[in-house]
């Protein structure tokens, strides 16, 4: 039921998601400073751990969650969406208020941004055809990986590429403006996310109940993924922090932008189910990070 979903959600709002997510990659960019890629370049566990955890168990995990509750084809496509996607824009944020490696989180996301322009789109074509292809009732999506490899090449690369080079040759002024852009740019995520739900508040009210849950669930097994692997693997407490809220942490305004493209899913696709978890996520995966971050501060970070 809701896979047939309407939602209202016009072009202008999706213009103006575009360019929100534009804008928070470009604030990250003016975070990157190549002395943290220098310092784990000689100690490069951490980060490919990282990686792993995200790109590599978070999708397979995701996927025999979905197996595992028989979910239909859009709510569980929603689910494959979001974990195929890089860290979320809060995610060095939060690492820094759980006392985390804020190094090892911005080269993360740095990382598994520009990964995404290729991870996300195999990734999710992979997993969505596995699951497509898994039960003679669900239809068979076709993914173009081409297309989708554009769009997110469009709406990560060339921000992420605008703001190292702006960092470069304005240093002193992206100091100054660092932290009002991150600011500015979870408040316009925060927003944007807000207004598409009172646009659906009727929607929201009759599914929500639904949609929480499955959410709650999966952003506690995204984050148990990432503690899980960073300490059977010996990493620091502050480098297990790091790396669990880069997995737990994810850019659903990536996936609802990749979502309401009509050249990646076509408008007679059934998509409802899919909007509705990508949209959730953006709510939910700040709040649950600021609870671990709120916890993770009051404890001791010695091993």
């Amino acid at each position: 039921m809701l896979d047939k979903i309407d939602l209202n959600f016009s072009q202008s709002g999706l213009l103006a998601l575009n360019i929100t997510l534009a804008f928070i990659m470009f604030g990250v960019a003016l975070d990157l400073n190549l002395t943290h890629f220098k310092k784990l370049a000689n100690k490069p566990k951490p980060l490919v751990i990282g990686v792993i955890s995200q790109f590599l168990l978070l999708p397979a995990i995701t996927f025999f969650l979905i197996r595992l509750l028989d979910l239909s084809t859009a709510v569980a496509l929603g689910m494959l969406l979001v974990a195929s996607c890089p860290g979320g824009n809060i995610s060095n944020f939060v690492s820094h208020l759980a006392k985390g490696n804020t190094a090892l989180s911005i080269s993360l996301t740095a990382t598994a941004t520009l990964l995404a322009i290729f991870m996300t789109p195999l990734n999710f074509a992979f997993w969505g055809k596995l699951y497509a292809k898994s039960s003679p009732l669900l239809r068979p999506i076709e993914i173009d990986p081409i297309q989708m490899f554009q769009t997110v090449f469009i709406l990560l690369g060339l921000p992420l590429i605008a703001g190292i080079i702006f960092s470069q040759k304005f240093p002193k002024l992206t100091k100054r403006i660092l932290k009002p852009i991150k600011i500015f740019s979870i408040i316009a995520f925060m927003g944007f996310v807000v207004v598409a739900l009172a646009n659906n508040f009727g929607y929201f009210l009759r599914y929500i109940h639904l949609i929480a849950i499955l959410v709650l669930a999966h952003n506690a097994i995204a984050l148990l993924t990432g503690f899980t692997a960073a300490s059977v693997t010996g990493l620091s407490r502050t480098d297990r922090r790091s790396i669990t809220i880069e997995t737990g942490i994810q850019n659903s305004g990536l996936a609802l932008v990749l979502i309401f493209n009509p050249k990646i899913f076509p408008v007679h696709l059934d998509i409802g189910g899919m909007a509705f978890i990508a949209a959730w996520w953006g709510v939910w995966h700040i709040i649950s990070g600021l609870i671990i971050s709120a916890l993770w501060s009051r404890k001791s970070l010695k091993n």
